[in-house]
């Protein structure tokens, strides 16, 4: 072979980037397989749940009946605690990354980050003996002052273990996630972009909008399904601090609060027998499904956003 077929064709790969390639396949081959395993085992064992009886299901009339007040109640209690943790883990990860000092923000991540280290059941425990005792004397003064709102219709419930209080800690729990990748995103902006904005003047919010929003929005979108994740199939932290009725009401202060699929199962699996448990898991495709289905949705968002931004 002459040198200049040497040079026109393919370099010869080293045996570290071969199996560095092989490595990082295999990893997202073995994601792959693990998600389809979770989804035959989910569909196998639950489709006997789809046409249970009644007495399988608590007395409802079908499944969809049985299931749709845990698919309200699990859609808005991550709803409410996206729309609490996203503000505020903005404005964390912009305090690190843009504002505070830098001596200052590095303790803030190491804080923030620690957030994430904390079990569920701790975050449980909390919201039952510390943060819903302390949030019922706001309920109160809510379901009397603001009772016109449905929201805060009330009667509110003394002991604070409502849908709101549960969202609460939901909320505390995706924060890390949601200001950790923010966080980096922000970092990421390129220099001189931020630069520029500056020297034309512009304020740092101002810089801020138009130059790091922008490049950040498809991270920020992520961070915010990711998120919005974790809070759907939060189990213990839910399942210890909502005292949850099994109903559709958008009434967040009152004793009635709408249940989770996830708290759900844990509450009942271990009580449950025969088809009850085929009922159970068939939940738990549906949280699946749901879940799959805003992933989906926000990937399909970003890489719209992306392609115009091209």
């Amino acid at each position: 072979m002459s040198v200049i077929e040497q040079k026109a064709g393919s370099p010869k790969r080293r045996l570290g980037d071969l199996v560095f390639a092989n490595l990082t396949f295999g990893s997202g081959l073995l994601i792959l397989v693990a998600l389809a395993g979770v989804a035959i085992f989910l569909t196998i064992q639950g489709i006997p749940g789809f046409s249970a009886k009644a007495a399988d299901l608590d007395g409802h009339a079908n499944f969809i009946a049985y299931v749709w007040p845990l698919v309200f109640g699990t859609l808005l209690a991550a709803a409410i605690a996206l729309l609490i943790a996203l503000p505020l883990a903005m404005g964390v990860a912009l305090s690190i990354s843009h504002y505070a000092p830098r001596r200052l923000a590095v303790v803030i991540g190491y804080l923030v980050d620690l957030l994430a280290a904390v079990p569920s059941v701790v975050y449980g425990l909390w919201g039952i003996s510390f943060l819903g005792p302390r949030l019922a004397p706001l309920y109160g003064w809510l379901g009397t002052h603001l009772s016109w709102i449905p929201l805060f219709k009330g009667p509110a419930l003394n002991s604070g273990r409502t849908i709101l209080t549960a969202a609460i800690v939901l909320a505390i729990m995706i924060l890390p996630i949601i200001t950790a990748i923010s966080r980096e995103i922000f970092m990421q902006t390129p220099r001189l972009n931020e630069e520029a904005a500056l020297a034309l003047g512009a304020t740092r919010w101002e810089m801020i909008r138009l130059s790091v929003f922008p490049y950040a929005k498809s991270g920020i979108v992520s961070a915010a399904m990711l998120g919005l994740g974790r809070a759907m199939g939060e189990t213990m932290a839910v399942a210890m601090v909502l005292s949850a009725t099994g109903i559709v009401s958008f009434n967040l202060i009152s004793a009635t609060n709408p249940s989770t699929i996830a708290a759900n199962i844990a509450l009942k699996f271990s009580d449950s027998t025969g088809v009850q448990v085929n009922a159970l898991i068939a939940s738990g495709l549906v949280l699946f499904v749901i879940t799959f289905i805003v992933n989906f949705a926000a990937r399909a968002i970003v890489s719209r956003g992306d392609v115009r931004n091209k």
